[in-house]
């Protein structure tokens, strides 16, 4: 198995495991939007890093990458960084309420950015985006 299908198998299992829960259906292609364009002007995973650290979220989301424990996220500080209008368009694809869904974007999208970032940094050789085209396989 080649580096990229690893990386997708990885990913692929923590959304679909949740680690501590199951993740709603849909939660998978909600992610892969978010780490591909996530709305705010820049795409990608570095332009919801950015998203973060405008927030006052920085330290979190560098924590993901990074290779040490993951840092929590709430899912109220989740609504305050994609805002309300992003978080109820993912509430309604997924069917959850909006306070639903802000909970389980705070537990998947930290295992999605830790798993998609190898090594502890940001890819810089287009790793991520062949693994993000990886992983779209397995959301049929």
């Amino acid at each position: 198995m080649g580096l990229f299908d690893s990386i997708a198998s990885q990913a692929a299992g923590a959304l679909m495991s949740g680690g501590s829960g199951t993740a709603p259906s849909g939660m998978m292609d909600v992610v892969l939007g978010l780490l591909n364009n996530n709305g705010g002007g820049a795409a990608g995973l570095q332009g919801l890093v950015s998203l973060f650290a405008a927030k006052g979220l920085g330290p979190v989301v560098q924590s993901w990458i990074g290779t040490g424990n993951n840092l929590p996220i709430s899912a109220e500080q989740i609504q305050a960084v994609l805002g309300s209008e992003q978080v109820l368009a993912i509430a309604q694809k997924l069917g959850l309420s909006p306070d639903a869904a802000s909970n389980a974007l705070a537990q998947f999208l930290p295992q999605a950015v830790d798993t998609l970032t190898p090594g502890g940094q940001l890819d810089t050789n287009q790793l991520l985006s062949q693994g993000l085209s990886m992983l779209k396989g397995f959301t049929g």
